[in-house]
């Protein structure tokens, strides 16, 4: 026969934990909950329970205020009640006792319990007490990690106020496989050199998603360090090493429901990438110094400036790695490739500069727009922009000339076959024209892999790019 008081059949709630001496007391609040959660634990020890809460967090705990034999003063129900708080102190608890009083129920308010209800209790009370306290412990949890969320995404996108422009039919293509990826939850691999655009095609990606409304995370695996790849990944619970002084999300978790952007995929280090792996795989990740996974929901993007050739090198890349990230792959064009998209973009970036900084609008003549568009632009899309920026700052006349955008040496070239290149020497020791000479050696000798010349050369990716920004390169 069923129960008068049975609730509904779907389960809103995953785990309770009851902990109380008498075993009928323990039956009877299993059965009357089990509907209400996947799982009910219970406990005629304590201690026993604080050793579950090792295992997997309770939405709520119902406690039993004496334990000992004549007991009614609450003494050892306060002290277990403390425990629990010292190892979850977002534990939502709910006291029980066959001695209630008023003062009882303030004291354990008052320390910290969140609902209070007296033995014999009212099978119909007793439910909406727990359910209420579970539900609280649930907005909790996720008032708290919407908060880390936010702390981990207040930095926007790289490349996120400049729009994916272009009308070249190489451009083309990339905006073909945008529309036909973009609805789905595949993840997307995006090849392409230093400069071509690669965050602003996954910026797109996600705009034209269902996942849209959620968070885009964006992490240069380029910039972390391996001793912090973990806690940045997959974040750390306090105390998990030296300077772990607070619990932080990872990204990962802070993607959840949205897109994470691996930018400079490539870059991870071969023993690092079963650990991107296994989270990918099993879509959860464990926080440094826990023990207890959290589920993640995300879509995956990833940019390597890597050749496809270097990519199918296992000594390199886990190949079980690059199968889960390229369901679908688009490969951004270089800028030499797409010549024509070139006086579009310098009309986009003069415009933008130009407001600005509260500039002029200047022409640009035919023989400077020929010159742009002649240009290598080794650095591609990202050099333009920053040519374009100088270009701005220092014209004084009311048209543009060649020397305004840097480009009055030789057109660059880039060598088939990296070769060594000699460190500047001769007649020129101007220290300025000497970084910027060895800053394109090491860019050339490493086929513009920013990674690897900023490592020849000594400096940060950071350093790297400010010192090319400066000099234009």
């Amino acid at each position: 026969m069923e129960k008068e008081w049975a609730v509904d059949r779907v389960t809103s709630f995953k785990k309770c934990i009851v902990v109380d001496d008498d075993p009928d007391i323990l039956l009877s609040a299993r059965l009357l909950l089990r509907d209400l959660f996947q799982d009910v634990a219970t406990f005629q020890e304590p201690q026993e329970a604080l050793a579950a809460l090792d295992q997997a967090l309770p939405d709520v705990i119902l406690l039993d205020a004496n334990f000992g034999r004549g007991a009614t003063n609450a003494a050892e129900g306060f002290h277990w009640l403390a425990e629990i708080l010292k190892r979850d102190p977002r534990a939502v608890v709910v006291m029980i006792t066959a001695h209630a009083g008023i003062q009882t129920a303030v004291e354990a308010m008052k320390r910290g319990a969140t609902d209070f209800i007296s033995k014999p209790w009212s099978n119909e009370r007793l439910l909406a007490t727990v359910r209420t306290a579970a539900a609280l412990r649930n907005s909790r949890e996720e008032a708290v990690t919407e908060r880390k969320r936010a702390a981990v995404v207040s930095a926007p996108v790289a490349g996120g106020e400049t729009p994916l422009l272009g009308r070249s039919p190489a451009m083309a293509r990339v905006y073909s496989l945008i529309e036909r990826a973009a609805p789905t939850d595949a993840n997307v691999l995006i090849l392409g050199e230093n400069g071509t655009g690669k965050e602003l095609v996954a910026r797109e990606l996600h705009r034209k998603s269902r996942r849209a409304d959620n968070v885009l995370v964006s992490v240069d695996l380029g910039a972390v360090t391996e001793n912090l790849f973990e806690s940045e990944l997959f974040g750390h619970v306090k105390g998990a090493f030296t300077d772990a002084r607070g619990d932080r999300i990872g990204r990962l978790q802070a993607a959840d429901g949205g897109t994470l952007f691996l930018d400079e995929v490539g870059n991870l280090p071969l023993h690092l990438q079963p650990k991107l792996l296994t989270a990918l795989e099993q879509r959860q990740v464990i926080p440094v110094g826990a023990n207890r996974p959290v589920s993640i929901d995300v879509r995956v993007i990833a940019a390597t400036n890597m050749a496809p050739d270097q990519l199918s090198d296992e000594h390199r890349f886990r190949q079980d790695l690059l199968f889960r990230l390229n369901t679908v792959e688009i490969e951004l064009p270089p800028l030499r490739e797409r010549r024509e998209d070139i006086p579009l973009l310098v009309d986009h970036f003069v415009a933008a500069y130009s407001k600005k900084y509260g500039k002029p609008q200047r022409r640009l003549p035919p023989d400077v727009a020929a010159a742009l568009q002649a240009y290598d632009w080794p650095g591609n899309v990202r050099a333009l922009r920053h040519a374009a920026e100088r270009a701005v700052i220092l014209a004084n006349d009311e048209a543009f000339s060649v020397e305004d955008f840097s480009l009055s040496r030789a057109i660059p070239s880039r060598p088939a076959a990296a070769a060594p290149q000699p460190a500047p020497i001769g007649g020129d020791l101007n220290l300025e024209r000497a970084e910027k000479q060895i800053l394109e050696q090491a860019l050339k000798k490493h086929g513009y892999n920013i990674s690897l010349a900023a490592q020849e050369l000594g400096l940060t990716r950071a350093s790297l790019y400010r010192r090319m920004d400066k000099h234009g390169l």
